[in-house]
């Protein structure tokens, strides 16, 4: 694991897989309302690109599906900022195999990135977040709520976490921490890449476009602002939420 990061007496937010998508949006929305931010992920270059966007973004390159380097990024952003504010589980993956083709590896793989990593550092984060009255914000997804061909695995994956989310902000009312989650529909990222041939991944898109009621897809920064509106103090009254952007997509 590599690392740089500056000293900052600020309030910081660490965002897993922080190197593209929604955590880089969310990375520079935060930056720019005056938050300091520790973006984690497996790839150093993006990574990179992320912090030189803005001065007050670092990185820490850590897969924190590993407990060691989950602990590891842990440890170093509370060792370099002196404190901790907000959680921003937003690294995930997608897989997307048929019923009779799945086996036990491929989904302990999937629970392995959407629920087991939040889960282990929700429980790392626990007493730095309290002392700030911090904030957690799990990124979770329309599928949870919409069954569709093939996104069996992956939906329950994000249900599980919609469901941890909503349990933790019980359990962690009494410690000052909020819990919430954004559930995004169709957005422009890359998290799709590689699941499906070109063509059919471009058709497979199309196919979620026309079937969301705005009949678009939507940008990171779109889910990035009600990120930014979970983690703010001003929201203080507001825990065990489940937020859906996605353009309709979760409407019966």
């Amino acid at each position: 694991m590599t690392s740089h990061t500056p000293k900052t007496e600020s309030p910081v937010a660490l965002i897993t897989g922080g190197g593209t998508g929604i955590g880089r949006a969310t990375a520079v929305r935060l930056a720019d309302h005056g938050w300091r931010v520790l973006v984690t992920g497996r790839r150093e270059t993006p990574l990179k690109e992320v912090a030189a966007l803005r001065p007050t973004i670092s990185y820490t390159v850590a897969d924190v599906t590993d407990a060691d380097q989950a602990q590891q990024a842990v440890n170093h952003v509370v060792t370099s900022y002196g404190r901790l504010d907000a959680l921003v589980n937003n690294a995930g993956m997608v897989a997307a195999p048929p019923l009779h083709a799945v086996n036990v590896d491929d989904l302990a793989r999937l629970f392995g990135v959407n629920v087991f990593a939040p889960a282990r550092l929700v429980s790392l984060c626990l007493n730095h977040l309290a002392e700030t009255a911090g904030s957690i914000v799990n990124v979770s997804s329309a599928a949870a709520q919409r069954p569709a061909l093939r996104t069996a695995f992956y939906g329950a994956s994000k249900a599980a976490l919609d469901y941890l989310t909503r349990s933790w902000a019980v359990e962690l009312a009494d410690r000052r921490i909020r819990v919430n989650a954004v559930a995004p529909g169709p957005t422009e990222t890359s998290i799709l890449d590689g699941l499906l041939p070109a063509d059919q991944l471009a058709q497979v898109k199309q196919n979620l476009v026309d079937s969301l009621p705005l009949r678009r897809s939507g940008e990171p920064e779109e889910v990035a602002r009600w990120i930014h509106a979970l983690v703010d103090p001003a929201s203080s009254w507001v825990t065990g939420q489940i937020i859906a952007v996605d353009g309709g997509m979760a409407i019966p």
